[in-house]
């Protein structure tokens, strides 16, 4: 079971200058959450919403699709915001937020992953109650732990303020996905795949940063990997990277490669495994992109678009042998996308 912990809120949707917004249930675990259930994995979210009509909206939207939702005390609260416009497709946001999840117990035994990322790290108080989780969960040892820093530069002020805080549970964590727009703004001096490595190296078995149109890198201790993005036809980038990350998940745990004592054996993943689990995790997300709002795919649908894809195009199953093929010269697979592109401010 994987257990996602953060922040669910209203993503609120328009076209810069219009003043009509439209109400999508979102907020990156939680999307990330949606996006496992949607694949067939059970999935819980622990996260803090109000007890007023959007977070019964919210609640609604995740348990249809299988998400069990813990949304814990929330006598007082009202469900957060996130102000979302959008330019060629392109989202940056403005929040309107409060994050307090209080104490945080330890995970039940059949958990196998712990994901979290974005607000729920960044934001006092319940910051200081999710660090202390994966602290804890750390120690133990018996689960993987997934992270994806999601930077809001709204509202972590500089990189050099933020930097510290997001190091320190690189440290922590088995997987961490980062996008380039993220390293841009906390390293805007090196190269992405160089902090990459460098990431690695404080404690993670695997490290992957997305690069919208320019597709994904991934690193481990033995293997670097580059795959070229899958084109599509953009609505919006709303969840793109959320939809990433739970592919992404979704992909490992189908190889076994999730829970404390597959932990070795995800360190060795070898490279035809590695490439199915990021082209797999990259259509999940283009799925996504390819219609409004953070809406990622069922695992029907995501069977049937890579069917639908030309066969050389196509993920391999997980388990069977494939090796790293180069960027395809197709000039209709080569062309630009942005399956995975979200903007500075997602």
């Amino acid at each position: 079971m994987f257990v996602v912990v953060g922040e669910a809120l209203v993503d609120l949707v328009g076209q810069r200058g219009s003043r009509t917004l439209v109400a999508h249930p979102g907020g990156s675990p939680a999307n990330v959450a949606l996006g496992l259930a949607r694949l067939g994995d059970q999935v819980t979210l622990m996260t803090r919403l109000g007890r007023d009509a959007l977070g019964e909206m919210i609640s609604a939207h995740l348990r249809s699709s299988g998400v069990r939702v813990e949304g814990g005390p929330a006598e007082g609260t009202s469900t957060s915001l996130a102000i979302a416009t959008l330019a060629a497709g392109i989202a940056t946001y403005d929040f309107r937020i409060e994050w307090d999840i209080g104490d945080l117990q330890p995970l039940p035994i059949e958990t196998r992953c712990l994901h979290t990322g974005s607000l729920a790290t960044a934001l006092a108080p319940g910051r200081t109650q999710v660090e202390d989780l994966m602290g804890r969960e750390h120690q133990r040892g018996r689960v993987t732990i997934s992270y994806d820093p999601n930077v809001r530069p709204a509202l972590l002020g500089s990189p050099e303020r933020a930097l510290p805080g997001i190091e320190q549970l690189v440290a922590l964590c088995d997987v961490v996905k980062v996008s380039d727009e993220d390293l841009e703004w906390l390293y805007p001096d090196r190269q992405d795949e160089d902090v990459a490595r460098e990431w690695l190296g404080m404690g993670p078995t695997l490290v992957v940063v997305t690069r919208g149109g320019q597709g994904v890198y991934a690193i481990t201790a033995a293997l670097e990997l580059h795959r070229p993005a899958i084109p599509i036809d953009l609505v919006d980038t709303v969840g793109a990277g959320d939809s990433f990350t739970s592919g992404l998940l979704d992909g490992l745990r189908r190889a076994d490669l999730i829970g404390g004592s597959r932990r070795d054996a995800l360190a060795a993943i070898d490279e035809s495994t590695l490439v199915s689990v990021v082209d797999a995790a990259a259509l999940v997300a283009a799925i996504t992109c390819s219609r409004p709002g953070a809406d990622p795919p069922t695992r029907t649908e995501v069977d049937a678009a890579n069917a639908a894809r030309p066969p050389t195009a196509r993920t391999a199953p997980l388990g069977t042998s494939r090796g790293i093929s180069p960027p395809t010269t197709d000039p209709e697979l080569a062309m630009p996308s942005a399956s995975m592109k979200q903007g500075r401010h997602r």
